[in-house]
């Protein structure tokens, strides 16, 4: 009785321990790592666990280029440990605002796969000519594309990022309209510059200029939304003459309702200005017309300080510009045309019905 008792007694135990080891074989090991079995494996069920780090680097440098070429923006990524199979990843190239708020997407890439958006739909696209690679490449430079890129890389479990500056070359002016300063808030000074053929400078391009020797005592907006200007000599009427040279800041100012002057912007160019070549000296409607007959348009003050900076324009006669201005480039100093420093020489807005030369701008 007592040895079958405890037979009796001992099966609904054994039948217990039947069912666990059962269990053992089925249910996968736990080792503290959270794995997860994703569609990214190689086919065989192969899983990954959080222990794998992504990577992303882009140059540190700042990346410089001239308008309406091509550029490339470095960024690679790599895993640590490295991966015994690919996973598909997701690549997203977005650029950072100048002055506040949301980031703008530029391309969204999966595998060979890939969409731009908004100003650079056409203009761009990934290259991948090595394992990790995702640079980004940027066709027929705009003023508008100079700024700080994201390269951002997503695999479903790990997400990180990295930056580039990329920066244009070109040259900083200052700019009032009308000859008188202090007329334009925020929005006022974008729009003359881009009717310059210029954009408003960065604080980064304002400081090379500076660094280059450009003083200007009439403060300015930039494209942050801040006012300042740029001080090598200085001078009581500047800041005093207590302040060392750099720039002076009035720090960001409300973009509707203060007045300034503007710093613009402009780049290389496609085309070539010149100063025609007329037999009479022309009012300011005549100029505009002469520009055209000759198969051109009338220079803009972005266009006529990029030639003088890239293409050493140098002409010791004053002309016709489509703002109305009378300007002329000298960029071998001479007595007779200026100062003696290099540099745009400017007698203002005259009278239109005052007869002088033109500057055109074509693509002759």
């Amino acid at each position: 009785m007592y040895t079958t008792v405890g037979r009796m007694t001992w099966l609904p135990l054994l039948a217990v321990l039947l069912q666990l080891l059962r269990a053992c074989r089925t249910a996968p090991y736990s080792n503290g790592f959270f794995y997860h079995d994703i569609m990214n494996g190689n086919g065989n069920g192969e899983i990954y666990f959080n222990g794998v780090r992504l990577h992303v680097k882009a140059l540190e440098a700042p990346i410089f280029a001239a308008r309406g070429t091509n550029v490339t923006l470095p960024c690679h990524y790599y895993y640590e440990p490295r991966l015994s199979a690919p996973r598909r990843t997701r690549v997203k190239w977005s650029r950072l605002p100048v002055n506040g708020g949301e980031e703008t997407d530029v391309l969204v890439a999966i595998g060979l796969r890939h969409r731009s958006f908004g100003e650079y739909k056409g203009r761009v696209h990934l290259q991948q000519d090595s394992e990790g690679e995702a640079s980004l490449v940027i066709t027929q430079l705009r003023l508008a594309d100079t700024g700080r890129y994201r390269c951002e890389v997503i695999d479903g479990l790990e997400d990180e990022s990295s930056t580039v500056e990329l920066e244009l070359r070109g040259v900083v002016f200052p700019y009032q309209p009308t000859g008188r300063r202090y007329q334009l808030n925020f929005e006022a000074a974008q729009r003359v510059c881009e009717e310059q053929d210029a954009a408003l400078a960065t604080f980064e391009q304002l400081y090379m200029a500076w660094e280059e020797g450009l003083d200007w005592c009439n403060a300015g907006w930039l494209a942050d939304g801040t006012v300042q200007y740029p001080i090598t000599q200085t001078r009581e009427p500047c800041g005093g003459l207590g302040l060392a040279p750099g720039l002076r800041s009035y720090g960001p100012r409300h973009r509707q309702l203060h007045l300034y002057d503007a710093f613009c912007f402009s780049s290389s160019l496609r085309g070539k200005v010149y100063f025609l070549q007329h037999p009479h000296k022309l009012n300011f409607t005549e100029a505009w017309a002469a520009c055209e007959q000759d198969g051109a348009s009338i220079a803009r003050v972005g266009q006529l300080y990029a030639a003088w900076r890239f293409l050493d324009l140098d002409r010791c006669d004053a002309g016709w510009l489509a703002d109305g201005s009378l300007r002329y480039p000298i960029a071998f100093p001479r007595t007779n045309c200026g100062p003696p420093e290099p540099g745009v020489r400017t007698f203002g807005f005259p009278s239109r019905h005052q007869k002088h030369g033109v500057y055109c701008y074509g693509m002759r």
